[in-house]
């Protein structure tokens, strides 16, 4: 099944709740302008816009991003979206205040270009937001890719991000509680890394 069918079915695959390591964090985030990689339908970005902050949502679905743009006018908030390949698609130095990738699970060969362009794409002071699936969840069948190379540890990460301060770097294992496409516990990393640099307030 690809995205477009997945996010084809009735309801939200992982519900219209912000992802729960975000909300928990989001305080650390910069006002201004935020990118959210492999964004779906929406539940992270329409959250975000609620606290004002200005965001663009890129993702390979044209289905997922139109329900994105429905929950927004729904809750009454603007977001922007892009239909991209993440393999293709350009994030240019120094333009977000926040870079945000939750369960962005990506070959390496695409993930690891994207998280250098990721590290150049965030201005100084700038922060980036990542919570996903480690290589233990395999053994929890909870959710998120059956290839092990899609998952990810804290040791390629902190190489994938080097340039990055890490605030918060951790393997843990929690319940995960996400619509249907993620419930119960799992074994996740999460990252909140920091571009060195002071925080012009979000003004770009």
């Amino acid at each position: 099944m690809n995205w477009d069918e997945r996010y084809s079915e009735p309801g939200f695959t992982y519900g219209t709740a912000p992802n729960e390591f975000l909300v928990s964090i989001v305080d650390r985030i910069p006002q201004g302008k935020i990118l959210s990689l492999a964004e779906g339908e929406g539940r992270n970005a329409v959250y975000l816009a609620s606290l004002g902050y200005r965001v663009t949502g890129i993702d390979g679905s044209e289905v997922g991003l139109r329900k994105a743009v429905d929950l927004a006018m729904e809750r009454g908030v603007a977001i922007t979206t892009i239909h991209a390949d993440l393999s293709e698609f350009v994030i240019k130095p120094g333009q977000w205040d926040g870079i945000i990738a939750c369960y962005c699970h990506l070959h390496p060969a695409i993930r690891i270009p994207l998280h250098r362009a990721a590290v150049q794409g965030l201005a100084p002071g700038g922060v980036f937001v990542l919570e996903a699936f480690s290589k233990e969840q395999l053994a929890y069948g909870t959710g998120g890719p059956k290839s092990l190379d899609m998952l990810m540890s804290l040791d390629e990460l902190e190489r994938e991000l080097a340039g990055l301060e890490f605030v918060h770097a951790v393997q843990i294992e929690r319940q995960v509680r996400e619509g249907r496409g993620h419930t119960g516990p799992a074994s996740v990393v999460q990252i909140l890394a920091v571009k060195p640099g002071v925080c012009e307030g979000g003004y770009r």
